[in-house]
Order: C-alpha cells, then structure tokens, then sequence
C-alpha cells in the first residue's frame, strides 16, 4: 500500500496519496505513471491514473449534498416561521345605518369607528396576530381595533378615526387633500374641509385596488392632521383631545380592497417599511359584499 494520508471514498474504499511514481516492466521499459492518489479496496491497491475524476466528483457530490440539506432546513425554517407567524386580523364589520335619501334614490348606510395610536398600552395593546407580536415592543403605531375591515356593497359609509399620534411634512400634498370621498370633503373636529395642512400630517387612510383586478373601480384617501407633539402621550393614558375625521365614500358591487397610510411612518427605506407595510398596523383590507 502506498504511503500517505488514508480518505474515505464514500463506496468502502480506502484513498491514499502519495509522491508520483513511474510504474516499469520487468524489462525496465516505463509503463504508465501513476497519479498521487491509490485505491485500497478489499485487500487490493488500484493506481489511479492522472486526472482521474474519483476525488473530484466525490468531493462535488459532498457539496452538493451539503447544499441540498441546508436549502432543506431553510425552506423548513420559513415554513415553521410562516406557519407561526400567519394571522389575520380579526374582522370588523360596518355597522348598518338604514336607509338614506341621495339624488340617485334611496340608499342603505352603515358606518365605521376605527382610531390611529402612537403606541401600544395597557389599555389598548395592539394587533398581537402572528407576526405582530414582534412589533408589539418597538412602539410602532396603528390602526385599531382592526386593520381587516368589511362594508356593504352599493352603499355609503361613514367612516370615524379618532387620531392620537404626532406627524410631520408628507412627501407629496396630494395626500394632504381628500380623495374619492362624498363632495371631496371631510370634517375635521366637526369642521368641513377638502384637505389639511400638509407640514402637519398624522397619517393617511387611503383605499386602493389591486393592480388589474377587473373589480368595480375605488379609491378613497383622506388625510389625518396630526397632534403636537406635547399632545402625544407615550403610552397611558393618551391625549384626551384626539383630532377626530369623519368622512362618507359610496361603494358599488362586491370587491376585495387594499388600504394602508401614505405618511412615511415606519422604518426601512424612506421609512416605508415594517409596521407601514404589516396589516394590523398601517395597511389592512376592505372587503365590500
């Protein structure tokens, strides 16, 4: 046997390297020189001829192994992770109102109280669903009691949000001004307006579709004045005077609807990610049926 380090080759054999050697016939006469590596297999040992693939390809099937297994418990990981992190928030469904009189004749109602907090507390705790219990310590505000909302079909809505948080300038005034509701206005603490002033904007609540969805056409934003600073409360209790906005948009056959705010307030790039982007927090559905 050839003197060298011993290495499994995966098939019961034994691999052993060693210096170059030149084989020869018992005339003298070079026969074949042999490689660096020789297989011990039962009892026997095979020279390996130079550039024999052996080593290599067991080495690449290790690789590829090793890369099968860790892509394995990776996509185990993210299944485990999803499935423990999956929840939606609960549902909130419209409250009917009755009936009211428009031009076009008759029309049911209902409404909608929802409130926007800087922070969860004690006495409001927060979405806790699956993922969003990992935003429950990082302060993060949100819409409450639900991000997961149901109105009826062929109807106007009034929608209520109590505003407790602080704001700042928003990047583009479009979202200062109301859009797609009753009129184009709002109220604002009981006065009627078209929009607010856009240095002093809280959040957005702004209803869109989905891309090509063939769905009957909605878009409803509004924007939300924000508190002073000194106004906002860190956690309990919170500010005793919310800017309170009221507003009416009218639905038309059943649809599914995405929301979510316009005001940069969560973090990643330009502050549009974490809570910006995770129902239960700043954007949910509107479901019309």
């Amino acid at each position: 046997m050839l003197s060298g380090s011993p290495d499994l080759a995966g098939d019961g054999s034994t691999v052993h390297t060693s210096s170059p050697a030149t084989h020869r016939h018992e005339s003298g006469q070079p026969e074949v020189k042999c490689s660096q590596i020789s297989v011990e297999s039962r009892g026997e040992v095979h020279a390996l001829p130079p550039g024999s693939p052996y080593p290599r390809a067991v080495k690449r099937f290790l690789v590829a192994l090793a890369s099968v297994l860790v892509g394995a418990a990776v996509v185990a990981g993210v299944a485990v992770f999803a499935s423990a992190t999956k929840g939606e928030p609960p549902l909130l469904v419209a409250t009917p109102t009755g009936m009211v009189d428009t031009p076009d004749g008759p029309v049911n109602s209902a409404s909608l109280d929802l409130a926007v907090y800087p922070n969860n507390s004690d006495e409001i705790p927060g979405p806790m669903e699956g993922v969003n219990a990992l935003y429950a310590e990082q302060g993060w505000p949100f819409y409450w009691p639900s991000t997961t909302l149901q109105v009826p079909a062929n109807s106007l809505v009034t929608v209520t949000i109590k505003q407790y948080d602080s704001g700042g300038r928003v990047f583009n005034n479009f979202w200062a001004k109301a859009h797609g509701t009753v009129d184009g206005t709002m109220t604002v603490n009981g006065k009627t307006v078209t929009e607010v002033d856009p240095t002093k904007v809280a959040h957005t609540f702004t209803v869109h579709q989905y891309p090509e969805d063939g769905q009957p056409y909605l878009f409803v934003s509004v924007p939300l004045p924000d508190l002073g600073s000194n106004q906002v409360g860190n956690a309990n209790p919170y500010s005793s005077t919310p800017k309170e906005v009221t507003f009416t948009f009218r639905t038309g056959a059943a649809g599914t609807y995405v929301w979510n705010c316009e005001f940069p307030c969560g973090d990643l790039y330009q502050e549009f990610g974490g809570p910006m982007q995770q129902r239960g927090w700043m954007s949910g559905t509107l479901e019309v049926v």
